[in-house]
């Protein structure tokens, strides 16, 4: 089974946000967006999280902006260039 990647990734310390390519059952493409968090547990092991501290706010602010701007250019481009 191939595990599927995302097209593109911001990262502001240990915060992430991912962009990815999706195909609706009807054959459309859309993009969406995920974030997480990743920490370590008690054992050392690093495991992902969508839960946030309040000092993790600001950089998920800054890797969601970042992935909405690149959405935003890729259609502003895609219609100008229509």
């Amino acid at each position: 089974m191939n595990k599927k990647t995302p097209v593109q990734k911001f990262r502001a310390g240990t915060v992430t946000a991912s962009i990815w390519e999706n195909t609706s059952k009807d054959g459309n493409h859309f993009k969406s967006v995920s974030f997480e968090k990743g920490y370590k547990d008690n054992n050392g092991d690093w495991k992902q999280t969508n839960n946030l501290s309040v000092g993790d706010l600001p950089k998920a602010i800054v890797v969601l902006s970042k992935a909405y701007e690149a959405l935003a250019l890729k259609d502003l481009e895609a219609v100008e260039g229509a």
